[in-house]
This record gives structure tokens, C-alpha cells and sequence, in this order.
């Protein structure tokens, strides 16, 4: 009988500690906030064509072929993917490299910047989410805008 009590009792204390000793799952990533790698790849296509239509920022784009331009988008999406913490693996140049010698201007930064911001808000990108990708492309714009010629 005074095994039974000490089951019972053991059973009683377990369930009534299982909650509290539960773990919690982590947030989603942003990533997955974001709508994963169709949304990612949707916001891509649409940003990549409002920098390349842009009077200021086409000639950037100028001169590549439909698979060069193609290229530059699986790249933006896998560096996207990456960077939201996605499944994905950016294999691109560094964003240094990338841009060298393209002469691009901290004004070419801006109105890209107002490009991606628009975008964002055409797919309804909560506040959040637009903040911490806003973030994380700001983290790359030493990379990627010329220094100024003295």
C-alpha cells in the first residue's frame, strides 16, 4: 500500500509539474514573419524592378542580359533568405565586391532605400518585420555606397 501512495504521489507531482518544467518555443524567425521564400522571392521581384526602371538607379541594371538580371535576383533572394534566418545560403560575392567601382552615391542609397520601403508597404509588411529588414539592409550600406571623391 505505501508504494502505492508513493506512485500516486510521484504521478500527481509529475503532472502537476510538467507545464512549468515545458519548454517554450522560440519565436518564429523573421524569416518566417516575413512569409518565408515565396514572400521573400514576391518582395525580391518586385523591388529588383523598381530599381531598374528608376530613371536614377536603371543604369545600374544597364547592359545585363535576361540571365545576368536573373541572376541578381536569386542572389537578393537567397541573401534575403539568409539574413531573415531562412533555409537559404547566399553563395554572392561579398557586398563590397559586388558593388566596387559602381560609383553608387549615397542619394543612389536613398531613393533604393524609398524603393524598399514602398515595396514593403505594396505587400503589407507589418511595422515590425519592416523595421528588421529596414535594419539589416542599413548594416550594409557601407559596403555598397562609394565613398565620396575628394
Amino acid at each position: 500500500m505505501n508504494l502505492r501512495r508513493t506512485l500516486a504521489a510521484a504521478f500527481l507531482a509529475a503532472i502537476v509539474a510538467a507545464p512549468a518544467l515545458a519548454q517554450t518555443s522560440p519565436p518564429p524567425s523573421l524569416y518566417k514573419r516575413l512569409g518565408g521564400y515565396d514572400a521573400l522571392a514576391a518582395v525580391t521581384d518586385d523591388f529588383v524592378k523598381r530599381l531598374a526602371t528608376d530613371p536614377q538607379l536603371g543604369k545600374f541594371f544597364a547592359g545585363h542580359s535576361t540571365d545576368s538580371l536573373k541572376r541578381i535576383r536569386q542572389l537578393v533572394v537567397d541573401q534575403l533568405c539568409e539574413a531573415t534566418g531562412g533555409p537559404c545560403y547566399y553563395i554572392g560575392r561579398s557586398m563590397k565586391t559586388a558593388h566596387a567601382g559602381m560609383g553608387i552615391t549615397d542619394d543612389d542609397w536613398n531613393v533604393a532605400g524609398k524603393h524598399l520601403v514602398e515595396t514593403l508597404d505594396h505587400f503589407k509588411v507589418p511595422q515590425k518585420e519592416k523595421d528588421q529588414v529596414l535594419a539589416a539592409i542599413t548594416g550594409l550600406k557601407a559596403d555598397i555606397v562609394s565613398p565620396p571623391t575628394q
